[in-house]
């Protein structure tokens, strides 16, 4: 009889052990590119896949022990896009799930936008956020762009079929009041204005200045400066605010500052230009000049490397989001800032 005691003590023991370190914090990958003895540049943060990267893993030892059988939680199957809001919101298109993934890491919740009833998505791809609350998600089986609130509400589509062969990337310019829609094979960028109404359209397909082939991505900078990752042609494109060329840089190959399979694009406060390249499993760093700083990630599945990077984002606080396609995640990372006593270049 004594011997049941010690034995259920045990087991009550390992049982409380499991269920306070299922509420314990996660221990902190410390990550940083360069290594030391460099000193810093980026940071890894975060990664985020379904609700467990919000609120932690679920008691396996719980479950074992009464039974529990709690469901799968949804998670990302196939994303593409990303984009972040003030707010602590990470938005993510799915292209398998067919929605819209809302990670809200301050309430830590996630939620869908436009899986359901009769405004939905069929293949969501681009997404880009504004300040004051609109949501637009770029769709290639509808080639329209929809619009709904943070919060899921829908709002309004536009886009006509004339216009948009197959709408991918997507960047908001709040200062001008423009959304640029990148159409990968009509082979241009096309201009709206927030409210839907289309301004113009730029370029066409080739390989000189200011032509495409393939463009996926696209960013844009404070000073209104737009950079579009020309797939085809394996550059990076910079053009001004209102779409005239100024320089192009990369090319193909396999060494640093060369591009294989360029798609995201991100700049970020200090006009660094990041490139997320599928087939080098990395996002490449470059001045503004289109010069090679560094470059983040090799292939794997643990923090920092990449299976299919896709997207890639840049908030106002640095902080760089990119799509890990192949390991149905969004790896979040922090720029530093320029070293003390360092140019910007």
């Amino acid at each position: 009889m004594r011997n049941k005691k010690y034995i259920w003590a045990g087991v009550l023991g390992v049982f409380l052990f499991s269920a306070c370190a299922a509420t314990m914090p996660r221990q902190r990958v410390n990550l940083v590119w360069p290594p030391p003895p460099d000193e810093p540049r980026i940071r890894w943060e975060a990664q985020y896949r379904s609700i467990d990267d919000l609120i932690g893993p679920p008691n396996w030892f719980l479950r074992l022990i009464l039974g529990v059988k709690a469901p799968r939680p949804p998670r990302l199957l196939k994303p593409w896009g990303v984009a972040a809001d003030e707010g602590g919101r990470i938005f993510v298109t799915d292209t398998v799930r067919g929605d819209v993934v809302v990670f809200d890491t301050v309430e830590k919740k996630i939620y869908f936008i436009g899986h359901r009833g009769q405004f939905t998505t069929a293949l969501p791809t681009g997404i880009a956020v504004t300040g004051d609350g609109r949501v637009y998600v770029s769709d290639g089986v509808k080639m329209m762009i929809l619009v709904y609130t943070t919060e899921g509400n829908y709002i309004t589509a536009f886009g006509r079929r004339e216009d948009l062969v197959k709408p991918a990337g997507l960047a908001v310019d709040e200062e001008r009041q423009r959304l640029y829609v990148v159409d990968i094979k009509g082979h241009k960028i096309c201009v709206y204005d927030l409210e839907g109404r289309l301004l113009k359209t730029i370029g066409k397909r080739g390989t000189g200045p200011g032509e495409f082939n393939f463009p996926v991505d696209i960013a844009v900078d404070r000073e209104g400066r737009i950079y579009v990752t020309d797939f085809g042609n394996f550059r990076v494109q910079v053009l001004d605010s209102d779409g005239n060329f100024i320089r192009a840089f990369g090319k193909p190959g396999d060494a640093p500052g060369n591009f294989h399979r360029p798609k995201g694009i991100g700049v970020d406060s200090e006009g660094h230009i990041y490139v997320a390249d599928a087939a080098y499993n990395n996002f490449q760093i470059f001045d503004s000049e289109g010069r090679i700083l560094t470059f983040v990630g090799e292939a794997g599945v643990g923090p920092g490397k990449f299976r299919l990077p896709a997207d890639l984002y840049i908030d106002r606080h640095d902080r760089i989001y990119v799509v890990d396609q192949l390991n149905a995640r969004v790896q979040v990372f922090q720029y530093l800032g320029t070293p003390r006593g360092a140019s910007t270049e």
